[in-house]
């Protein structure tokens, strides 16, 4: 049975397909850049699996490609809106991905970027490498604190909740939450307040942080109109999913000062960044790697591999989405 790698992956994940005695094809023209469809598609042919990750559409015409020996795909990500669900329905293929194993790296990244936004992290680094350190001074590069402040947290999932963890427990920071459902045990854990409505949670934070999946429902649920609601002094933190956030008006929010600042690790239309974004310095940009330690990304691939091994031999996979 041959395994198809749509891109290099950690060792780890592949040792396991190779011990479990699989042939496993990588695609190592993709080291450096997203695979493109001709290469999927020559390489899922007569594979039994294929193991995609987020910057590919994996849509019908690959998966007919694979048939009849396609039996599974494991992205090898969180999130599966990559992956044409209803298509891979019809044609009885699992669909399996990797939670769990990045929610302590995906809320250390948040953390990251709310610290380097705040205390002008970024700005100063330019500041002093430009030479422009010429003495301490009491007004110089001001930011703001967190302890003490209020943190929104948009999506209570793994991720989410994590972040408010460390928000109540690290910095001392008040939790309001929304959310499709109420959780009373993390609100009585956390001193956390409810919010069923987003419009009346984010006026009243001083830091917004987001962990929606991509739906039609959160696709630009941070538009003009909500990014307005939030405080001038506020900051906006996006490591979910780019596209809910509507980034012309988050560039035109920074440039007015409807907010003070952001810290975005994913972008709407990837890898392309919006003009505007890049010209700002009151906001920081990571390439989507909130996950991207050695330890998680590790984990990803042998969480993605034993996803895989469990559907070849039969099983269930512990992660199976469809």
């Amino acid at each position: 049975m041959r395994i198809f790698i749509t891109r290099p992956i950690p060792e780890s994940g592949i040792k396991l397909l190779r011990d479990k005695g699989y042939e496993v094809l990588v695609n190592e023209a993709a080291k450096d850049r997203a695979a493109d469809k001709q290469e999927i598609l020559a390489g899922v042919k007569d594979a039994g699996a294929l193991l995609s990750v987020l910057t590919e559409k994996i849509d019908a015409e690959i998966m007919d490609a694979g048939s009849p020996s396609l039996k599974v795909i494991a992205n090898l990500a969180v999130g599966f809106d990559n992956i044409d669900l209803e298509a891979a329905k019809q044609r009885n293929l699992m669909v399996t991905n990797t939670p769990g194993v990045l929610t302590n790296t995906v809320a250390e990244h948040t953390f990251a970027l709310m610290l380097a936004i705040s205390h002008r992290i970024a700005e100063a680094d330019k500041f002093t490498r430009a030479g422009m350190f010429n003495a301490w001074g009491p007004m110089l590069l001001l930011g703001s604190d967190l302890a003490g402040k209020t943190l929104g947290v948009v999506g209570l999932g793994r991720i989410g909740s994590r972040v408010a963890y460390h928000a109540a427990k690290g910095f001392g920071m008040k939790v309001l939450y929304t959310d499709v459902r109420k959780d009373e045990n993390f609100e009585r854990e956390f001193n956390a307040q409810f919010f069923e409505n987003i419009d009346d949670l984010l006026p009243r934070c001083d830091y917004v942080s987001l962990h929606v999946p991509l739906l039609e429902s959160t696709r630009h649920l941070m538009d003009e109109r909500r990014l307005k609601l939030m405080k001038t002094s506020a900051y906006l933190i996006n490591t979910s999913r780019g596209p809910v956030i509507d980034e012309k008006a988050l560039a035109l929010s920074l440039s007015k000062g409807w907010i003070r600042g952001a810290g975005i690790d994913v972008f709407e239309n990837e890898p392309k960044v919006e003009p505007e974004l890049l010209k700002l310095n009151n906001i920081i940009l990571t390439p989507h790697i909130a996950s991207a330690t050695e330890e998680t990304r590790s984990k990803m691939a042998e969480l993605a591999a034993k996803n895989i091994i469990e559907a070849l031999e039969g099983r269930v996979p512990p992660n199976l989405v469809k």
